[in-house]
């Protein structure tokens, strides 16, 4: 059968197929599955993606996110110690066992896809089976064999962080479930933005088009410029300061504030170009004993998130200090809340150059 993901670098909607048969049931397969992608949105393959044990895989060995986990849970004992532990999208079941090993009198462990089948067979296999319970089943459908919860743990945040997020989810649960004064891990984010140079890139991958043996395909180049790139950021690209868009506080946040225009002012750190815009997140866990965090930055350890990347229409010149500002808008799709509409409008009066400009982003 086919597995649906989001592709990293290229934007575009993936399957992977287990091909068996003959060539031709493989090639009628095929078909099949390129006229399912046509209509897809991820809402159509998302939870189906994440039962896939190779997504787990992936974010498991992502050390940064594990362990920085693993430490706001360590770092929260006298939270989580003796308490009611609901841990949502809990995938594996790691983040529960994080929570039974220093002491939860209880944890529910929810996953709506496949991998809570494993997720129980896991906590058994590690014997604790006695205070971890997994339920298959979507937060909004299921109900708790209890009342109230002292704790919610959730790994929820996605590409530019509101991509694909169970952030609704959480919200749901917390204002069912949550005591007053609960814990939630983590509790802040912010949505960061900085300018690159990226000269190389946007030419192998937008400008392409312009020329291919000897022919015009413009046309792919507009939509392909509309879809945001996943992909991993050098830091020495980076040529701008950084401006926070959002704040994301998790106990007070609400779903309407998932759409959100936020004003930006870039400073230039040096005489460059900017191509692109990218934003990424930083995660706070700031209810523990110490606080800790992660950041998705190009300036960090690189994070299975990595950087999200907008290609502007045209080449900014800017000189050190002169000032690239503007807004970003974002609003979930009407037709599929886990897919992002992103408005980047931008203006820039310098030296060298004065531009202004306005594009429309489709994280699909």
């Amino acid at each position: 059968g086919f597995r649906w993901k989001g592709c990293e670098r290229c934007g575009e909607t993936m399957a992977s197929m287990d091909v068996g048969g003959s060539n031709a049931e493989a090639a009628t397969r095929m078909d099949e599955g390129e006229a399912k992608a046509e209509s897809m949105t991820s809402k159509d393959y998302y939870f189906d993606s994440y039962s896939h044990f190779g997504i787990h895989e992936e974010m498991l060995k992502d050390e940064v996110r594990t362990s920085e986990y693993k430490r706001a849970i360590e770092h929260n004992k006298q939270n989580i110690e003796g308490k009611v532990v609901l841990d949502i999208g809990c995938g594996t079941g790691i983040l529960s066992m994080f929570c039974a090993k220093v002491g939860a009198k209880a944890v529910y462990a929810i996953d709506c896809s496949e991998i809570a089948t494993y997720a129980t067979k896991i906590v058994k296999e590690n014997g604790m089976e006695d205070v971890i319970t997994v339920i298959k089943g979507k937060v909004e459908e299921i109900e708790l064999p209890v009342d109230k919860v002292d704790v919610i743990v959730s790994e929820w945040m996605g590409y530019f962080l509101f991509y694909e997020s169970m952030l609704d989810t959480v919200i749901h649960a917390r204002d069912k479930w949550l005591k007053p004064g609960g814990v939630m891990l983590p509790d802040f984010l912010t949505l960061n933005v900085v300018g690159i140079e990226d000269a190389e890139y946007k030419k192998e991958k937008l400008d392409f088009w312009d020329n291919v043996y000897g022919y015009s395909m413009k046309c792919i180049k507009e939509v392909a410029i509309t879809e945001p790139l996943v992909d991993v950021v050098e830091n020495n690209q980076v040529c701008t300061g950084v401006q926070v868009l959002r704040e994301v506080r998790v106990p007070d946040y609400s779903v309407e504030d998932c759409t959100f225009t936020s004003p930006f002012e870039l400073v230039a750190k040096r005489n460059d170009y900017i191509h692109a815009l990218v934003a990424y997140f930083d995660t706070h866990f700031s209810t523990g004993h110490k606080p800790n965090m992660f950041s998705t930055s190009p300036a960090a350890q690189q994070t299975h998130w990595k950087q999200t990347v907008f290609y502007l229409p045209e080449e900014i010149t800017i000189c050190e200090g002169e000032r690239l500002k503007g807004t970003l808008s974002c609003r979930p799709n009407k037709g599929n809340r886990r897919d992002l509409d992103i408005t980047i409008s931008y203006e820039h009066n310098g030296k060298w150059q004065q531009a202004k400009g306005q594009m429309e982003y489709k994280m699909r």
